[in-house]
């Protein structure tokens, strides 16, 4: 089981950056995909961005030029670099990954959620 465990959120204001991580338990070399969703209030989860193993990234269309995903194997660690912020990017931010090598219904995992609040 892949424990993974987010940092970074906080309390920004409109037009700033913050950069989340995430670390994973064990080794993220031969994870096929990890990324960030996110929820905000009433609203259901979203993809914010993906990375695969080869780094090929995929983005949520609300994010993409203002929001930068990347991994890191050798820290067991994406992350998420978040620019130009607005208010809508305010939300809970998870931390998911697909392990393909896992057998079906043990592929999927999330972390806890880290909280980014966009506002002045």
């Amino acid at each position: 089981q892949v424990q993974l465990v987010e940092s970074g959120g906080g309390l920004v204001q409109p037009g700033g950056s913050l950069r989340l991580s995430c670390v994973a338990s064990e080794s993220i070399f031969s994870i096929l995909i990890m990324g960030w969703y996110r929820q905000a209030p009433g609203k259901q989860r979203e993809l914010v961005a993906t990375v695969t193993s080869s780094g090929i990234t995929n983005y949520g269309d609300s994010v993409k030029g203002r929001f930068t995903v990347s991994r890191d194997n050798a820290k067991n660690t994406v992350y998420l670099q978040m620019d130009t912020l607005k208010p809508e990017d305010t939300a809970v931010y998870y931390c998911h990954c697909y392990d393909s090598r896992k057998t079906p219904g043990a592929r999927t995992y999330w972390g806890q959620g880290t909280q980014v609040t966009v506002s002045t």
